[in-house]
Order: C-alpha cells, then sequence, then structure tokens
C-alpha cells in the first residue's frame, strides 16, 4: 500500500487553483457558478472536555437519536470554536525529512487524558532536546496550537533497541524515560505531535491523542495506530517485511515500543489519514471528540456514546474486540464513515509489553503459523474474510477491498446523484472528480457477503494490475438505523479541510473538487451527527440498475 507523510500543515498562500473542463462542464450543469477559479473556506472552528483514567468503568449509552427536523448547527460545539479561535503555532511543520533522523522517540501509550501521565522516550545525537506539544486543528489555517513546551532538557543515553525473535520484533522498551508529560484539562481532546527538537535545527514528531473517556461528542474519529504500526520497519522490520524491501524478514508481531519511521519527521501514516478530516470538522466547530484505535480495543462499549464514528483512511488492522465493539455501536444506532478503503481487513491481536499493556500487534496471516490457531481459532490473525472464522469486512463496511498498485489513478464517477448525500454539490450522473481513486480501493462484488440495504454512489473505472475493474463508494443502512459510508479508495483525506464554495476567493489552495469532496462529505457527516441516519435515509439498492461486475482485479496487500 502508498504511504503517504499525512502530517498536517498550514494554509499555502497563493497557490492557483486548477479546475479541469469536465468538473466545470458539471458543476456549471448543476449550478455552480464559478468565479475567477478560486474557492474559499469556512471560518469557522472545533474541541471537548476531558476526563477519568481508562478501566473507570463508565456506562456507555447507546446514541440518542435528535428531535425530528432538529438542526445541524445543534451538533456544533462551542468549546470546539474557542479553542480554534486561538492563536495558531508558526514555523512547526517538518518539510524535509532527515535520513538517518538525528533525533526521534515514542510514548508509552497512544493517547492519554486529564489526570494521567504518559512517558516519552527519546534518542538524540546533541547533548539536549526541547519538546514542543502541538494540537492539530485548523486555527486559522495555522494548522496546529502550541500547547507546553519542556524547556531545555538533558537527552538521556539510550542503549540499541532489541530484535526479539521468534517475530522479528523490533523493541526499544529497554530505553529511558526522557519526559513524564503533564496531561491535565489544558490539553484539549485532539491529535497532537510531540516535536522534537534539537538545537542544531533537527527535529522529528511523535504523534499522539489526547482523548476524553466521558465524552458523548456527536462525532469521534478514530487514529489507526494499528495500521500506522503494521507498516512501520523503523529498526528493520515491519509486519510487511523488511526496511530493505520485499516480504524477507517480516515481522509477525511489531511494537509500538519504538519511533514511527518514514513521512515527515518520523511522522509515519500519521493518525492514519484523519488529519484532512479533522481540520475540516474544527473549521466548522463540529462537536468532536478523538480516540485511538488501541483504546477502541480495550474500551470497546465507549464507541456507542457518539453519533459517528470516523475511521481514517487506511484502517486495515482490527482486533476481534475492536471489531465486535464497533458492530455492536452499528447495531445501536451509531453511524460510521470509512474515510477509505481496505478497511477492516487484517484481525490482529494485542500483546503487553514491559511498557504495559496491548503495546504490541501480532499478525502471522495465516492460520499454519500461528501458534494460537488450534487452542483459541478466535485469537487466530488471518484476514478477517479467511477460515477458520471467516467474517468478511464487507458485511460492516459494505464493500470488498479488491486490489492495490502504486501507480493506481482513476476519477471517481458519479453513479446515482439523486442520493440525499449529493444535495448542493452541484453533481450529476457521470460527474467525474479527477485523480480521487488513487493506490488501494474497494467495490461492490456481486455474491459476496453484502448488507441487505446497500447503495452504490460512485462507480469508478480503473485498471489494476492489467485488468480492468471498478471502485464504488457506497451507502448502507442497519436494523437500528445506523448509517455505514464506505468512500473506496485512500486518497480523499488528502483532499480534505476547511469547506470550500466556487464563488469566493481561498488561499488553501484547494481545487474545485476537493471542495465538491469537502461538502458531500460535509453532508454525510453533519446529517450523521444527528443521529441514526437510516431512519431519514434508508438506503436504496441499486445494484440492478448499476449492474456491478461480479469479477474484477487481484493483486496483493
Amino acid at each position: 500500500a502508498r504511504r503517504r507523510p499525512a502530517v498536517a500543515r498550514p494554509a499555502r498562500r497563493g497557490v492557483a487553483v486548477v479546475v479541469t473542463a469536465a468538473i466545470v462542464a458539471t458543476l456549471a450543469a448543476g449550478g455552480w457558478a464559478l468565479s475567477g477559479g478560486t474557492h474559499h473556506p469556512s471560518a469557522s472552528a472545533p474541541t471537548t472536555a476531558v476526563g477519568p483514567a481508562k478501566g473507570s468503568g463508565l456506562a456507555a449509552r447507546s446514541p440518542a437519536a435528535a428531535p425530528a427536523g432538529q438542526l445541524v448547527v445543534a451538533q456544533r460545539s462551542s468549546a470546539i470554536s474557542a479553542e480554534n479561535a486561538r492563536a495558531g503555532a508558526t514555523a512547526w511543520t517538518i518539510e524535509h525529512d532527515t535520513v538517518p533522523r538525528a533525533i526521534e522517540g515514542f510514548t508509552d501509550r497512544a493517547s492519554g487524558q486529564a489526570g494521567e501521565t504518559v512517558r516519552l522516550y527519546v534518542r538524540a545525537r546533541t547533548a539536549t532536546f526541547t519538546v514542543r506539544a502541538l494540537r492539530l486543528g485548523y486555527y486559522r489555517a495555522a494548522g496546529a496550537r502550541e500547547v507546553w513546551t519542556s524547556g531545555t532538557t538533558t537527552a538521556p543515553a539510550q542503549p540499541p533497541c532489541q530484535t526479539l525473535v521468534p517475530g522479528n520484533t523490533v523493541d526499544c522498551s529497554n530505553w529511558t524515560p526522557a519526559i513524564t508529560l503533564p496531561i491535565d484539562a489544558s490539553w484539549v481532546p485532539g491529535q497532537y505531535v510531540l516535536r522534537l527538537e534539537q538545537p542544531d535545527g533537527r527535529a522529528s514528531f511523535v504523534p499522539f491523542v489526547v482523548r476524553d473517556d466521558r465524552s458523548h461528542a456527536a462525532i469521534m474519529v478514530v487514529a489507526t495506530v494499528t495500521t500506522a504500526a503494521a507498516y512501520d520497519t523503523w529498526g528493520g522490520h515491519g509486519l510487511y517485511g523488511s526496511s530493505a524491501g520485499g516480504s524477507a524478514g517480516r515481522a509477525t508481531t511489531v511494537s509500538l515500543d519504538r519511533p514511527f519511521g518514514g513521512g515527515i519527521g518520523g511522522s509515519a501514516y500519521l493518525f492514519g489519514g484523519t488529519t484532512g478530516v479533522g481540520s475540516m470538522l474544527e473549521a466548522e466547530g463540529a462537536d468532536v471528540t478523538y480516540t485511538t484505535n488501541v483504546d477502541q480495543h480495550e474500551h470497546p462499549e465507549l464507541m456507542r456514546n457518539h453519533r459517528v464514528i470516523i475511521s481514517g483512511s487506511h484502517d486495515e488492522y482490527y482486533s476481534p474486540t475492536m471489531r465486535g465493539g464497533l458492530e455492536a455501536a452499528r447495531d445501536a444506532g451509531t453511524n460510521i464513515v470509512f474515510l477509505g478503503a481496505n478497511a477492516v481487513y487484517r484481525r490482529i491481536r494485542f500483546e503487553s509489553s514491559p511498557l504495559g499493556a496491548d503495546r504490541r500487534i501480532v499478525n502471522y496471516r495465516g492460520v499454519g503459523h500461528d501458534p494460537v490457531a488450534q487452542a483459541d481459532p478466535r485469537q487466530t490473525t488471518t484476514n478477517w474474510r479467511d477460515p477458520p472464522l471467516a467474517n468478511p469486512e464487507s458485511t460492516l463496511t459494505g464493500n470488498w477491498y479488491e486490489c492495490n498498485e502504486g501507480g493506481l489513478k482513476a476519477d471517481m464517477v458519479v453513479a446515482d446523484a439523486g442520493a440525499w448525500m449529493f444535495q448542493g454539490t452541484g453533481l450529476v450522473d457521470g460527474s467525474r472528480l479527477p485523480g480521487m481513486v488513487r493506490s488501494e480501493y474497494d467495490r461492490v462484488v456481486p455474491g459476496k457477503p453484502l448488507p441487505a440495504d446497500l447503495e452504490i454512489l460512485t462507480h469508478s473505472p480503473l485498471t489494476c494490475r492489467g485488468t480492468r475493474s471498478y471502485s464504488d463508494m457506497t451507502y448502507s443502512t442497519f436494523p437500528a438505523g445506523a448509517g455505514v459510508l464506505n468512500t473506496g479508495t485512500l486518497e480523499l483525506d488528502a483532499h480534505l479541510g476547511p469547506r470550500c464554495t466556487p464563488e469566493t476567493p481561498t488561499t488553501t489552495g484547494a481545487t474545485l473538487a476537493d471542495c465538491v469532496l469537502r461538502n458531500l462529505l460535509w453532508n454525510v457527516i453533519s446529517d450523521f451527527a444527528i443521529g441514526p441516519a437510516g431512519q431519514r435515509h434508508p438506503a436504496h439498492s441499486n445494484l440492478a440498475a448499476i449492474k456491478p461486475p461480479r469479477h474484477g482485479a487481484s493483486g496483493g496487500n
């Protein structure tokens, strides 16, 4: 799978917007007026309160449906708007990666909340370093706000990390903690980066989430830590192979007790492709909170406290507890947005490390190699669609992962513009959003297990590994009223951010296609935030009209 450096950046100033003839034509037909070929982001912005420690035993509640006719504005959060009205940070991004990086680190947990302490492990090549904690958001296009700094800190001498066998597990739990982070109520829940800085100017990021287990915010955004760790080959080994390339040296267990490699400043696949949608939500002042999928595993019941769960653009690795918790939330009426493709594809289990519970992620790929396969089949780390307990991802996501190719690029083609989420976008059947399908994709495959009520929204022709096929965006609804949107492509989060229109100039560098996409997804998310979407918008099967092919491409993951 393609790995893009998904670190949030401030708005680009004065970037020209390119509008393709196809988009101009289709939007003009739908009543969109173009003014100078540029666009304008909305100016509003988001947060939540912080709460008790993990394991507090808080009761989970099913999401209450809003009264009939309740406006979306009722779902907005004054706390989020107040947070984003604060002055944003300057000079916080890392534009160029240095390999090998001079400074890097990791935290001893993927998230924390008020009242908890989080230890930061750092290895530097200078005697001292500084840490700046930055919360990502909109912040009037600055992209982040600094909430804390460590001051000058002595860098501890760190031993080489270990490579544990069997498993090829690179593990740095033998490092000495450098700093203990003081998480308190001033750390507003959200996505954070800890910017590690040496006196010589070199720097790297450590991604981190501040959560609130008490939250009943309408929207929960989930950072896909497990997938980031799976693709990470820091120290030489990941779940796909070694840093040298190829499957030789593949790990069967990866540790969160190591830095994230690759990406900009060590950001790797930062938050699994949710920074763009986070910026959009916070610019709107939406009622949003944040978590990680490690927390999904540890407290699956908390997902039922929200009206919308947003899964990132690459959310591939799920434990049975994670999936069971998400399906229980859906069955209680919680809506779900799968912002990408290839979600819920690999079955994993968690193991402890010397630094705590659930710090190692196990994935053997098949029954024959996994030592627990016979004793406990439920914990066997196959693909979800494979025996011994086959449960294809499509029953939850509404879509079937099919193929990936590094150079794959195709237009997203609208198939059902009459569906409710296209209102106001100007799109018609056959409208094309250029280049919005890339790398990996999902599609509807007749004969595969699918939700009973499933609607294909976009049906996009492509060629993957020499075979013609399609990528599909789907909408499905379930008996308790939950709606599930699956975008069917990894590409979209990179195009998200503050909403924009064709009429007013912008400085964000958004294309017209980006603006259309943002409005489409805002239609979905803002409606989902009201309550079970299927009660207002039941999915109407259109498979017989669209006739998706039974056979398509195939290609590894």
